[in-house]
């Protein structure tokens, strides 16, 4: 952990990012635990939308992760680009981003199987840092070495591709185009190639072969925080606009490819990725077009303290006891409650205990940087 300067970045992008860290680090529960005690049908349908469908569908919880690869994607202009633009050599930043990509999967290795020496066939190494990872390291060097143009070919072609894969190949035994766990392509080579144990046995939905089109997701947030940096200051809404234009039209398609190629997170098809990428940019206008053009900024400083140091919550599971803490801290309060709400003000005191950790980090501008 070191100290960043932290004047010059997009206040909307560690904003968002800290959004969609809020959901990941726990947030999610208050609304199962109230789905316990108030088994309404609204209550249980939100609820429903922060649990990941078996397969096919989707639901709010399948974009925390795309969201976040994207953000990733958005931020590359403001720290790779700007380094090219002051003329650092390009083998030296390939070397950067080789290593910060292989030092996620390796964060990723840890969190999925912590410390401890295991042995190999016991490991599980697809992860949700490891897709992170390698996306991002993959979208970084195509921006390191191709012109926008070429970047957009790179988007397409990587999806095209990967319907392709899918419509022409299946697991031995199963027809060409299957998409069951058992039958698709891609889980049947992660299981031949992949080292390990896979999450489900069969399947993994941090695959080795699924992240290919996980660069393409990581490659839209590179074309959006590219249109950011360049935009003029007098025309900040026109970019918007272009973002909202982009945004539907890729839900749309991906709306009607869903019917031929389903919208899935487990395989992150094609149609996953523009569907997510749609709304994803969706809500890096609303974030942009409220923060950092209209400048409504004292609201998000809560998710902006989570945003600046997400890899540090994200991995802190593995290290402290965040329910220990949260206990020893406040269960006086939750005996003052009693059942059955005092789940749910948990779930608040929980989140306090990180918010307050992290704000302490960011005061003293302490941040993990990969």
């Amino acid at each position: 952990m070191k100290p960043v300067n932290t004047s010059k970045r997009l206040y909307s992008l560690d904003a968002l990012r800290g959004f969609d860290m809020f959901w990941i680090i726990g947030a999610e529960r208050i609304f199962h635990t109230y789905s316990e005690i108030k088994p309404t049908s609204f209550w249980v349908g939100l609820s429903n939308q922060f649990i990941h469908p078996t397969w096919h569908g989707f639901s709010f919880y399948d974009l925390i992760f795309p969201l976040f690869l994207f953000l990733a994607g958005v931020a590359t202009p403001y720290s790779i680009g700007k380094q090219m633009e002051m003329g650092r050599d390009k083998m030296d930043l390939l070397i950067r981003i080789i290593k910060r990509g292989l030092i996620l999967v390796l964060l990723g290795v840890v969190y999925n199987n912590g410390l401890e020496l295991k042995p190999i066939d016991e490991i599980r190494f697809g992860s949700v840092l490891g897709r992170i990872g390698l996306a991002y390291m993959f979208a970084n060097i195509i921006y390191l070495f191709f012109n926008q143009k070429k970047q957009v070919f790179w988007f397409f072609g990587i999806l095209i591709s990967y319907w392709l894969l899918f419509l022409f190949f299946s697991a031995p035994g199963y027809l060409s185009g299957d998409l069951s766990m058992e039958g698709n392509i891609v889980s049947y080579l992660d299981r031949i190639i992949m080292p390990g144990k896979l999450y489900l046995g069969i399947h993994d939905p941090e695959g080795l072969f699924s992240t290919i089109p996980a660069i393409s997701t990581a490659l839209l947030g590179i074309y959006t925080g590219s249109l950011l940096i360049n935009t003029n200051p007098l025309k900040k809404k026109d970019s918007i606009i272009k973002m909202l234009l982009i945004s539907f039209s890729f839900i749309l398609i991906a709306q009607l490819w869903n019917f031929i190629f389903p919208i899935n997170k487990n395989l992150w098809t094609s149609s996953f990725v523009l569907h997510c990428g749609g709304l994803s940019l969706l809500l890096m206008s609303i974030f942009y077009y409220i923060i950092d053009v209209l400048n409504y900024k004292k609201w998000a400083f809560f998710f902006k303290i989570i945003g600046m140091n997400s890899i540090l919550i994200y991995m802190s599971i593995v290290f402290i006891n965040w329910n220990f803490t949260t206990n020893s801290l406040f269960k006086w309060l939750l005996d003052i409650v009693g059942e059955p709400f005092n789940s749910v003000v948990y779930v608040f005191c929980l989140l306090f205990v990180q918010w307050i950790f992290l704000f302490f980090l960011y005061k003293k501008k302490i941040f993990l940087r990969v």
